[in-house]
């Protein structure tokens, strides 16, 4: 049985061992530590901690200050507020100086549930991508939130990396590879590519197991990196299938399924369809049954899959 974890356990892990390791990393937050798991920085590493309280786009301004003295400051909070309050002081202040700030989007998607739509973010990717200088980062489970928290910290420039709150399974470990703009290749197919993020990552995955069993053979990618997106990844593949599926926790505009549409329109123009949140808000409920309304499961992937199959 796969294991479950919550992907912010993953970020609140990397956040420990850098404060171990480096001595020039801050970690602020805005009144939601014990949501995003900065308060293990607070609690082992109180020197190193500073809590804005309610207030979003002071945290970013502060942390700004930070990047500019030499440090590298982590700034954490629900990502519906970060990308959405803060946007200006992140591209205004952020952005447009390239000022070494890292931005942890905690408790994105649908998946948050019972908060409702003012809580889940379904527009952060396609918010943050937009920025010029900007990396952004949709890792698959706890493990790779990990990853992708430390090697952000490499990185001179500013970066987001978004996470959820519910516990999903860990589909890496310690060993499977991660490099920032590197799309992971999961799984070999010749008929369709899917490429996914997030927790959808383990949707595709399974979504390509029950494709096997009709003979429809899937390719999978965990396509972490959504900003740069690995373009040669991406056509190397659907040159091979002929088409793809996109599968992500986000609205169908502007977030992966843009990135990559946007990049074989440019490169090899082929059939794609998505999986996505189509122009609506979310609502308040059960996790599992959001995911399932939404169609973003491995049964909704199938459906996409069939329909991209008919059109090449």
């Amino acid at each position: 049985m796969i294991e479950k974890v919550p992907m912010r356990d993953g970020y609140g892990k990397a956040l420990l061992e850098l404060c171990a390791k480096r001595d020039d990393v801050m970690v602020l937050d805005a009144d939601v530590a014990k949501s995003t798991r900065t308060v293990w920085i607070k609690d082992k590493f109180p020197d190193r901690f500073i809590d804005m309280g309610i207030s979003e786009q002071d945290m970013v301004g502060t942390a700004s200050g930070l990047a500019l003295s030499g440090m590298i400051p982590f700034i954490s909070t629900y990502c519906v507020f970060l990308a959405g309050r803060a946007w200006d002081q992140i591209r205004t202040t952020v952005c447009y100086n390239k000022l070494n700030v890292k931005l942890g989007g905690a408790h994105a998607g649908i998946s948050v549930g019972p908060d409702g739509a003012t809580h889940q973010a379904l527009e952060d990717i396609a918010l943050m991508r937009v920025l010029p200088g900007m990396t952004v980062i949709a890792p698959c489970d706890a493990e790779e939130t990990r990853k992708a928290t430390l090697a952000m910290a490499e990185i001179d420039g500013p970066c987001f990396v978004r996470f959820g709150r519910e516990a999903v399974p860990v589909v890496t470990d310690e060993n499977t590879p991660f490099e920032v703009g590197k799309a992971r290749l999961v799984r070999e197919g010749s008929d369709v590519s899917i490429f996914a993020c997030g927790p959808m990552v383990y949707e595709a995955t399974a979504a390509a197991e029950q494709l096997a069993q009709e003979g429809i053979s899937a390719e999978v990618f965990d396509l972490h990196t959504i900003k740069p997106i690995d373009t040669e990844a991406v056509v190397a593949s659907v040159k091979k299938t002929g088409c793809a599926v996109t599968a992500e926790e986000h609205q169908y505009y502007g977030g992966l399924h843009g990135a990559v549409s946007e990049c074989l329109t440019a490169n090899y123009p082929a059939p794609l369809e998505a999986v996505a949140v189509y122009d609506r808000f979310g609502e308040s409920g059960d996790p599992g049954e959001l995911m399932k309304k939404y169609k973003l499961t491995a049964e909704g992937i199938i459906e996409k899959v069939r329909a991209v199959l008919k059109r090449k």
